[in-house]
């Protein structure tokens, strides 16, 4: 008899899971269901939607529902919210199109991704205060702060930072709050983070460091916000303090969350309910460099995950998900931010004695005349020489493709004398003589090299 999968979230790990399913089992019966209108949708891009980047937001996703599940022979159902799950006798229920409909399955994926955290402030609800999910709220997000002349984004995140640059590029203020000393706190040190600082003030930026936001005021709708420190004449809040895992129909299934808030999976992505997996934004997994459990929402791992959960879901235990380093990149007006593995202050926290020294180095040889000044701090174990992360920071998005070759290292423990004798490549327009990793590593080695 055929299996009966069914995915519940149509996003990244969601799409990558009925995808990977039906590739491994051309016989199961697949159901995907999304609470929403879009699949395959892409929440990152929203701020580029929100700054007139990309001019629909229905451009926003990868495939169409329709599109999506003719090719891969897949049940695609959307704007139907799932509202109960029953492990017993393994059914879900399913509000669609006025009616709550019931499916059976043998084994369930659990993909409803993360949603935004909302702080218990007084006037969180008000009219003009908007937090950042899916594509299908980005509409309704563009058009308020449209009318907006000031604009407070509270979170100095990697989604705080762009909407941040999205408002302030059509022209209006913008005020950005965070409550830690620094922009992207959690993942980058203060030393690099303050390069972002003078890019956000040099573009009109009004930045507000270790300043949280304790309330929210106005009527019918927002009027000003409230700190320790103030009060700011205000048209729309952005809310952008990160986000949870969506673990609600997990808890109603019996399975175990994490640590971390969010759900317990095994390198499997099997929940502690038998025949149940969970995958992206809404599970925990492990970080590859101090095997602890770990809750990275990003869009790469959650397609892996999802991936290895659909496998799984139709073959058991045939793929493994080995964890995250938290490799990611972001754009800051005209500087482009990346970062992979352990940074100072996280290994430091994690007892690592380290090492580590910022760089200036160049994207291009120095004659080259396209070239961009490249910021580049490694940091590595101070006895072994092992490299546990990278920062790096320039206005040449070459940074991406370092950062990704930053990671491979650190993935396969690779130390200093490893990274120097490289055979990396070499051309003028991209890259010094001395390629910017590998003369960041050779600073790093005592004069050895």
């Amino acid at each position: 008899m055929a299996i009966k999968a069914i995915i519940i979230g149509g996003g990244a790990a969601g799409a990558s899971a009925a995808a990977r399913a039906r590739r491994w089992s051309q016989d199961a019966d697949i159901r995907l269901f999304e609470a929403g209108s879009m699949i395959t949708h892409a929440p990152c891009g929203i701020p580029y939607y929100v700054g007139g980047v990309v001019g629909d937001a229905s451009m926003l996703k990868t495939y169409s529902p329709s599109e999506f599940g003719k090719r891969r022979n897949i049940d695609v159902h959307v704007n139907a919210r799932v509202t109960k799950v029953d492990v017993i006798d393994k059914e879900i229920r399913v509000l669609e199109g006025g009616s709550e409909n019931t499916y059976e399955w043998d084994r369930l994926i659990i993909a409803t991704g993360a949603k935004p955290s909302v702080p218990r402030m007084e006037g969180v609800g008000l009219k003009g205060v908007y937090t950042v999910r899916i594509p299908d709220g980005a509409p309704e997000i563009k058009m308020g702060l449209e009318g907006a002349s000031n604009v407070a984004v509270v979170g100095g995140g990697y989604i705080g930072l762009e909407m941040t640059e999205a408002v302030r590029r059509s022209g209006k203020r913008v005020l950005l709050f965070e409550a830690l000393e620094h922009v992207l706190p959690t993942t980058f040190d203060d030393d690099v983070a303050g390069i972002l600082h003078e890019e956000l003030r040099a573009n009109g930026v009004e930045l507000h460091l270790s300043e949280p936001v304790l309330r929210i005021e106005g009527r019918d709708r927002v009027e000003r916000v409230i700190t320790e420190k103030g009060s700011y004449p205000i048209d729309a809040v952005v809310l952008a303090i990160g986000v949870k895992p969506d673990v609600d129909l997990a808890i109603e299934a019996g399975a175990r969350i994490g640590e971390t808030g969010a759900v317990h999976v095994n390198e499997y992505m099997e929940t502690s309910v038998p025949d149940v997996y969970a995958a992206g934004d809404v599970a925990e997994t492990r970080n590859m460099l101090t095997d602890k459990r770990a809750w990275i929402p990003l869009a790469p791992p959650a397609n892996k995950m999802g991936q290895v959960a659909g496998a799984n879901s139709v073959s058991p235990r045939s793929l493994k998900f080995p964890g995250v380093l938290g490799t990611a990149v972001t754009k800051v007006f005209g500087y482009y931010a990346a970062r992979t593995g352990l940074v100072d202050s996280q290994a430091l926290h994690e007892g690592y004695t380290i090492e580590s020294r910022p760089i200036k180095t160049r994207s291009t040889a120095e004659y080259y005349p396209e070239g961009e000044t490249i910021h580049i701090k490694l940091t590595v174990e101070k006895d072994t020489g092992r490299l546990l992360g990278g920062q790096m920071v320039s206005r040449d998005k070459i940074v991406a493709g370092y950062i990704d070759l930053i990671a491979a290292f650190v993935t396969f423990n690779a130390r200093i004398d490893d990274i120097f004798f490289s055979d990396l490549s070499y051309s003028p327009l991209t890259s010094p003589v001395w390629h910017p990793v590998i003369t960041a590593a050779r600073v790093l080695s005592h004069g050895r090299f």
